[in-house]
């Protein structure tokens, strides 16, 4: 996102910008607000409707077992939690950002960019929860896939599923999610998540009670714009490559078409989260090779463009 904008708020500094994954129409009312986790859930989806079913269940089995402390205990167990978990929230939470972030870096090749994990981990994710019989807990189910995410290595020997550290900066983030980057998102019936309805009121008073701070909700589209951001951005922007891999569900809210000859959509329909920036490896398949060659080719003709126009000025 920051690429773009940077690109849009300083031409005369940037002669262009690759803004790979990069959900710049995720503020104010742009994108159905449900998109996120429906993009999380279609790709669960897509590989087998029961993974996806099992998931949807959990939630509530999961609240059910979680209701007192024996219950807490006993999760606290077939969770391999380092010490009892005191709320069953923080169950949720773990297993939600297990599947969440699977989804996100949902890559063909071998990746630890979050986690160490496999290639198309959501697929690998599936065959542990299809390979359980039927009748089998649901929760062992649930956590043996996010075992996945967690432990792809198997050096983990417990969980520390209730006040973990923060190895991925994330409280950086909700600091930022708490003041100028208001996402809204709420959650479908028809995802595997438990339903939510998004409040910008109840989201400010949960702001104001971590952080201390208010929401500025409609900063981003007042400084950056994005309503009709066809239109406005073919009058007067330039030199953008908005590139989105469809795995990720960040990308239903990102600009997923051309706006002009020079700002470009490239779009692939098996990539996740900014995998074109990812180190090339000798297992990319072809698609991602041809992703990266166009990007470079536009890169350069911005470059030789630019070395052309200051020749001008100069001669």
């Amino acid at each position: 996102m920051l690429a773009s904008w940077f690109r849009l708020k300083y031409p005369h500094v940037a002669i262009g910008a690759l803004a790979s994954s990069a959900p710049i129409l995720q503020f104010d009312y742009i994108t159905p607000w449900t998109s996120f986790y429906d993009g999380v859930s279609q790709d669960f989806k897509s590989e087998s409707l029961n993974c996806f079913s099992v998931i949807k269940a959990t939630w509530d089995v999961l609240d059910e077992r979680g209701s007192n402390d024996a219950g807490l205990l006993e999760l606290s167990k077939m969770f391999r939690a380092c010490k009892t978990v005191k709320s069953v929230y923080s169950f949720r939470n773990w297993l939600w950002t297990a599947f969440t972030y699977t989804a996100m870096v949902d890559y063909p090749t071998p990746a630890n960019f979050l986690e160490n994990l496999p290639a198309y981990p959501v697929k690998e994710m599936c065959k542990i929860i299809d390979g359980f019989p039927t009748s089998a807990d649901i929760l062992n189910k649930a956590f043996a896939a996010a075992n996945l995410y967690y432990n792809y290595t198997g050096n983990q020997t417990c969980f520390q599923i209730e006040d973990g550290d923060d190895p991925h900066g994330l409280s950086g983030w909700q600091w930022q999610a708490c003041t100028e980057m208001i996402m809204p998102m709420s959650i479908s019936s028809e995802s595997m998540f438990p339903p939510d309805n998004f409040s910008y009121a109840d989201r400010s008073e949960e702001c104001f009670t971590s952080w201390g701070v208010r929401l500025r909700p409609h900063w981003i589209t007042t400084e950056y714009g994005g309503y009709k951001i066809d239109k406005v951005l073919k009058r007067f922007g330039s030199n953008i490559i908005f590139s989105n891999g469809m795995r990720d569900p960040w990308s239903r809210g990102g600009v997923l078409k051309n706006i002009s000859s020079s700002i470009i959509a490239l779009v692939t329909e098996k990539g996740a989260h900014h995998l074109d920036f990812r180190s090339a490896t000798k297992d990319d398949p072809d698609w991602v090779i041809e992703q990266r060659r166009q990007e470079v080719e536009i890169i350069q003709g911005w470059i030789d463009q630019y070395h052309e126009d200051m020749a001008q000025i100069s001669s």
